[in-house]
């Protein structure tokens, strides 16, 4: 549900009273119910929500309209107020997401999509993480992961994420492209279902550095990361101009880019796809999408916010997980086949 004080109420209630998500798949909400329900009535919304126990998960049944929801929290008017940062909700969503994560893990539901998240709520309930990226690679164990962002025809994936930019250059490691580009490959192959595919590394100085000109960072840590990349057979180039490079990604060159900061890989997509980008986590075990907005506390609760970006991360995942789903059966069955013969 996300941060209750923030829009992820609001644009799961927008995005279910479409009753888009309840054709191809069965929606179930981990938050709170009285939040939810304060939200419908704020907002004039009639979606229906079905409290529903843990236990029951694993039997739910298809629904016309509406969703069902997993209660966590039972927060009170003194916790929440919509637009208002408090410990208690920073303490609610992370409560959801680890109950998430963990359903996820005993594959209980088929893929994750958050709401977003209030960093100050989190950190005020004693949560020092920087976003949920970083929580849900500790929650899953993970230590080789990275953020990649989709909107319309951007796919890129980040080097570093929520950094200064002067601290940037410090942390664009041979170790830190090599491994964002090779889970991108990988991602392309394996979830997106690629068979052939071009992923592009972008510089990080101007001009990508013009051979030293403008800063080496490209000639002495990018450039090898890209060439052991190529060794190894990933489908890898690099590195390019960044103010060139998008521009040729979006024409269809490539089928996706390593950016090397925050803004670098998130002004093409925010240009293209403004409120309908998602954030896909890579190298998890589990599938985990979400909106690539904020919780938007200013406007929370006035009924103005799009729920675009929380749809279309619900339809990545449901295609991700689809696909997953082929690809075991496909796997079953070739198990099957080997044993008979």
């Amino acid at each position: 549900m996300g941060d209750p004080a923030g829009v992820g109420p609001e644009i799961i209630l927008k995005a279910l009273a479409e009753g888009e998500w309840q054709k191809d798949s069965i929606p179930l909400i981990l938050g709170d119910k009285g939040v939810m329900d304060f939200y419908a009535t704020l907002l004039d919304l009639e979606v229906p929500i079905v409290a529903v126990k843990e236990e029951d998960v694993v039997s739910l049944e298809p629904m016309d309209e509406g969703a069902y929801l997993l209660p966590l929290t039972r927060l009170s008017s003194i916790q929440f107020a919509p637009g208002r940062s408090t410990p208690y909700c920073g303490e609610a969503v992370v409560r959801y997401i680890k109950k998430a994560v963990s359903l996820a893990l005993e594959g209980k539901i088929a893929a994750m999509v958050t709401a977003p998240i209030n960093k100050a709520s989190m950190h005020a309930a004693g949560y020092s993480y920087p976003g949920h990226t970083e929580f849900l690679a500790e929650l899953t164990g993970c230590d080789d992961y990275a953020m990649m962002l989709v909107g319309g025809r951007i796919k890129v994936s980040l080097v570093t994420i929520h950094v200064p930019l002067k601290e940037v250059p410090r942390l664009v490691t041979r170790d830190k492209v090599f491994r964002v580009a090779r889970l991108t490959c990988r991602c392309m192959r394996d979830w997106f279902g690629l068979d052939s595919f071009k992923v592009a590394v972008a510089g990080l100085n101007p001009h990508a550095g013009e051979e030293g000109a403008f800063g080496d960072e490209e000639e002495r840590v990018i450039a090898p990361a890209v060439e052991a990349l190529q060794r190894e057979g990933y489908p890898v180039s690099g590195p390019f101009p960044a103010d060139t490079l998008f521009h040729r990604h979006a024409q269809g060159e490539f089928d996706a880019v390593v950016a090397m900061y925050h803004d670098q890989g998130l002004i093409p997509v925010k240009l293209e796809a403004f409120d309908s980008g998602v954030n896909l986590t890579l190298g998890l075990p589990i599938i985990r999408t979400s909106v690539d907005h904020g919780t938007a506390l200013d406007i929370a609760g006035r009924g103005i916010a799009s729920p675009n970006s929380v749809k279309a991360a619900y339809a990545l995942a449901l295609e991700l997980a689809n696909r997953k789903s082929e690809v075991k059966g496909f796997q079953r069955r070739r198990r099957s086949e080997e044993q008979q013969l």
